[in-house]
């Protein structure tokens, strides 16, 4: 069948397109008017007899080619659970009124075909037959109930779009974990092993060149990067499949922070730590994890700013039932943009591509940490003049 037109059929207002467009086309096709007349009357009667019985019929009008000959058509699709009785009058009236008539199943569905043969006279050509397409493809509702059918149909496919595009990148997100979930796991075995022998080297105390004991210590440090990166994937995975777990406890978080600051002055040498802390509290924290958040907060500020430059850490007691920890670094500052969006899984600024190397998975990873301690994290910056990260946790009750 080459379509020209479909009706949905839900309610009897679907009855005056069914009889005006089918009108129509028998119109276009040059039929007489009394044909044009019996065709509207034989879909109107079916398309009438399937609204008495369900709101989601289809009605198709077209054309069907057989060798040289066309012949006008409609199809009625609905329900094959439909059965016709004899209080169907419509049904039988409809039968007389064409040529041809046809009930058939199709899969799920019920159709009722009618044809009507044109004749050679019309010289019915592909050209001409694409030209009445466009026609009806082009032409405005011929009512206010068309024209809302039209526009909900339109939002209707849209919404339908959308389910669509959502549903596979949901699927494409849950593959993606799934094999960074798998990878991770395939590595931190080998990486482990790896580190191992490497610690065993550095210890031997068989006789070692200066050169080799250099080598395997560049080993190792690559080595903890490398087993950091894979961790950092376990941990996404772990998010996404909301399987990250925390164990809670009550922490003084003076003594907490002083202890990561003392491990950060060896591995930012270069950096000075200032710390300005408000009287102690107690948080309900893990440290594990927090310790994580830390790290990548404290390591970002030494990536990111020149050596000999300061790197602050603050506490306040801004928020009731919260405790506000800053660390403030004197670097390049980031734009407007980069504030925006640094929490972003994957995200890296565009202009520390090339100069800094990272994944874009650390303040990621970071958020989703103080999220779950019902914390909020959060960035002040501004280009060339420094950032200042921020987030808070709760206090311990009582």
């Amino acid at each position: 069948m080459i379509k020209v037109v479909s009706i949905s059929l839900e309610n009897e207002m679907d009855l005056v397109l069914a009889h005006k467009r089918s009108m129509k086309v028998a119109e276009q096709l040059g039929l007489t008017v009394a044909t044009q007349t019996t065709f509207a009357t034989a879909v109107s009667e079916i398309a009438r007899t399937v609204i008495e019985h369900t709101d989601d019929g289809l009605l198709d009008i077209g054309l069907e080619q057989n060798k040289t000959r066309y012949s006008l058509m409609a199809t009625v699709t609905f329900d094959k659970e439909i059965r016709f009785t004899n209080a169907d009058a419509g049904f039988y009236y409809a039968q007389k009124l064409v040529p041809e008539f046809e009930l058939s199943e199709t899969g799920e569905d019920n159709k009722i075909t009618m044809k009507l043969g044109l004749p050679r006279s019309l010289k019915l050509d592909p050209l001409k037959i694409n030209i009445l397409k466009k026609d009806f493809g082009d032409e405005q509702p011929i009512n206010a109930y068309e024209e809302i059918k039209q526009r909900n149909a339109t939002l209707h496919r849209i919404a339908s779009e959308k389910d669509e595009a959502l549903r596979q990148s949901k699927l494409v997100d849950e593959k993606k974990t799934e094999f960074i979930s798998i990878a991770s796991h395939e590595l931190k075995t080998p990486i482990t092993v790896l580190k191992a022998y490497t610690q065993m080297a550095k210890a031997t105390k068989e006789p070692v060149t200066d050169h080799l004991r250099e080598l395997l210590a560049k080993i190792d440090v690559q080595s903890n990067k490398l087993l950091s990166l894979v961790q950092q994937l376990l941990d996404i995975s772990k998010i996404e499949n909301g399987n990250l777990q925390y164990n809670m406890q009550v922490v003084s978080l003076n003594d907490f922070l002083n202890r990561q600051v003392t491990v950060m002055r060896h591995i930012l040498p270069h950096h000075e730590f200032i710390t300005s802390f408000s009287p102690d509290v107690n948080v309900t924290i893990d440290e594990l994890r927090v310790e994580q958040v830390l790290a990548n907060l404290l390591g970002n500020a030494g990536k990111y700013s020149d050596r000999n430059t300061s790197i602050t850490i603050t506490t306040s007691l801004a928020v009731q039932g919260m405790v506000t920890i800053g660390i403030t670094d004197q670097g390049r500052g980031m734009t407007a943009e980069t504030t925006a969006s640094v929490f972003e899984k994957f995200y890296r600024a565009k202009d520390v591509l090339k100069s800094h190397t990272g994944f874009g998975m650390g303040l990621y990873i970071t958020s989703k940490i103080i999220t779950d301690h019902r914390g909020k994290i959060w960035v002040e910056s501004t280009e060339g003049n420094g950032s200042t990260f921020y987030f808070t946790v709760p206090l311990a009750a009582g």
